[in-house]
């Protein structure tokens, strides 16, 4: 009865280290969802404010500024 009791023991050691580990886990998910969704409001606020470039031009795209 004692190596079942021993094995018993190892084995509610482990499931509460998963358990652990599971909890630890959502928390990072949530938290690096929570970064992605503010890396993609911050991306479309920059898309908003940067003008795109070229549209609209009728110089072509190899064209040398006039510094040259």
């Amino acid at each position: 009865m004692d190596d079942t009791q021993a094995r018993l023991t190892r084995l509610e050691e482990r499931y509460m280290y998963l358990q652990k580990h599971v909890t630890d886990q959502d928390r990072v998910i949530m938290e690096l969802a929570d970064t992605v969704e503010h890396l993609r409001r911050e991306l479309s606020r920059v898309r908003r404010e940067t003008p795109t470039a070229g549209v609209g031009d009728d110089a072509p795209a190899d064209e040398r500024p006039p510094h040259y």
